[in-house]
């Protein structure tokens, strides 16, 4: 009688709709008429509803939640113009300095929110994973420690862009934007061993015993191949950079824009400050 039953359907173009009886609107909001409903007994009589049950004019919700055995009342918001990350922190501050809870009560964070944070903690724990695994990988690849820590330098140079892409974006790091990150790291990386790699070549294939030389002609000889798959990822990326902003981009702007400062950064960063590094602390 009050919340409906479905008797039938109704078919528009190809979407169908329950049609539910249940009486009227003003039969439900009176609240006399709600106590003289009758209802089916056990025994088969009906009785009016207020012969089994006390009806009084409250507030409160309209139905009881639960949530691993405790009860639970959401309030809930959309997020427009905002990163969701800086309204949850902004209610969090608002909440702590003017609401005090009653013993027994909590206030939980969760939906999108809580989805993010879970998905941000796996993200951290894999990266923590792939660093490591990438400079085993390369130790033994290189048989050189001190190799492949030169080679892993280049992370910081990367991350310098990449912060100044997530800047730009909006100053938020989102899950798009940690993606964009490893992606980012693994060029990197990829940089460093052409580098390191050819300076090796050098002095084992060719010969070339002083430092300097090795290290100048290693940087010049692979500067023309470095530079040109930086700028062709470039390219590839500057149309999702420049979407920032628009409805739609909100994945793939965040994660590109981190992805290109950080090649920029990287890739010149590394032409400098990676030979300099191996050139003053490698020895041949």
């Amino acid at each position: 009688a009050f919340s409906g039953k479905r008797v039938s359907q109704v078919l528009e173009g190809q979407i169908a709709f329950d049609m539910v009886l249940r009486y009227d609107d003003e039969a439900r909001r009176d609240l006399e008429a709600v106590r003289n409903t009758l209802i089916s007994t056990p025994l088969g009589p009906k009785v009016p509803l207020h012969a089994v049950a006390d009806l009084q004019d409250d507030r409160g919700p309209n139905y009881v939640g639960r949530e691993a055995v405790q009860r639970r009342i959401v309030v809930s918001c959309n997020v427009a113009e905002r990163s969701l990350v800086d309204v949850v922190n902004k209610v969090r501050q608002r909440v702590a300095q003017s609401v005090q809870l009653p013993r027994g009560y909590r206030v939980e964070y969760g939906g999108q929110f809580e989805s993010a944070a879970s998905a941000s903690r796996i993200l951290v724990a894999l990266g923590v994973v792939v660093f490591i695994a990438i400079f085993g990988l390369l130790i033994v690849a290189f048989h050189s420690t001190a190799d492949a820590a030169i080679v892993m330098l280049n992370l910081p140079l990367a991350l310098i862009g990449g912060v100044a892409g997530a800047y730009a974006g909006g100053g938020v790091l989102s899950i798009a934007g940690m993606i964009g990150f490893i992606a980012l790291f693994g060029i990197a990386v990829r940089n460093g061993i052409l580098l390191v790699s050819h300076i090796r070549h050098l002095k084992e294939a060719e010969g070339i015993v002083d430092r300097r030389e090795a290290v100048a002609r290693g940087a010049v000889e692979r500067l023309a191949p470095i530079l040109m798959t930086a700028l062709t990822a470039s390219l590839a990326l500057l149309p999702l950079a420049l979407g920032a902003g628009k409805p739609g981009d909100e994945i793939q702007s965040p994660m590109a824009l981190v992805i290109l400062y950080g090649m920029l950064s990287s890739t010149f960063l590394n032409m400098v400050v990676l030979p300099a590094i191996y050139c003053r602390f490698r020895r041949f």
